[in-house]
């Protein structure tokens, strides 16, 4: 290494986050991020704008512009938030990846102690999930129950031992996560998925908080017919995987 040659330092983290139609979420959300992880590792922010039709894009650019631990990725349609997330992961440079959704109910503030949980496992953390579960939900009475009868059936049918797998928090390593498969209700089903791989999942306790600004992107209705046909599918391809014993 020589002085013309500077050492080029490749994050430990990613933060990604995929976003639509969410203006006015990115500023107070990247100051969260950097006030959570700032001095505790190198990382980098990975906002992912999926084909958004306000002024979320100029925002996520100015922001870019500014502050070189961003990078933005966007689509020029919206292909829905499992495939953001994974465009974001697959442009990551860092060794793990945290998500967090981009409409500021995840709190960038559980980030360390979801770091701290990893380096508990040891070598154990490399074929972990660490997913948030959030104890105090800050959503309509509506969701809840669905979203409880959701889990319910979904813990059954596909044994993923994970009680809340709809959390948007999320700590994987990169390489882990790209070995899972790629389908557009990716983001609800890794713990099933990462569980197929050989790997464990383990629940972290979370702060959620309600969405002061845009609006929901799914309907319960809509969310409950497509997520029912998703189900039926990853159950089949779980059903039709086998690890080796080595």
């Amino acid at each position: 290494m020589t002085a013309e040659t500077p050492e080029i330092k490749v994050p430990e983290l990613s933060v990604v986050v995929p976003m639509k139609n969410e203006a006015g979420n990115a500023g107070p959300l990247t100051g969260e991020i950097h006030a959570a992880l700032k001095g505790k590792l190198a990382y980098e922010i990975v906002y992912v704008d999926d084909g958004s039709t306000d002024a979320t894009a100029a925002e996520l650019g100015a922001l870019a512009a500014a502050d070189p631990q961003i990078r933005l990725i966007r689509h020029r349609h919206s292909c829905g938030q499992s495939q953001a997330t994974i465009s974001g992961v697959a442009a990551a440079e860092g060794i793990w990846i945290a998500t967090l959704d981009g409409d500021g109910q995840n709190d960038p503030a559980d980030l360390p102690k979801m770091l701290a949980m990893r380096d508990q496992r040891g070598d154990q953390a490399a074929r972990t999930l660490f997913l948030g579960r959030r104890a105090k939900r800050q959503d309509s009475a509506a969701r809840l129950v669905a979203s409880r009868i959701a889990n319910g059936v979904r813990g059954a049918l596909l044994q993923d031992r994970t009680p809340d797998s709809g959390c948007g928090i999320k700590l994987i390593r990169r390489d882990l996560f790209l070995e899972l498969p790629r389908f557009n209700a990716l983001h609800r089903f890794m713990p099933a998925l990462v569980i197929r791989a050989g790997g464990t999942v383990v629940s972290v306790p979370v702060n959620h908080r309600p969405r002061t600004r845009g609006v929901s992107k799914y309907g319960i209705l809509q969310r409950g017919a497509i997520g029912l046909v998703d189900l039926l599918g990853v159950f089949w391809l779980l059903r039709r995987n086998t690890l080796p014993k080595l």
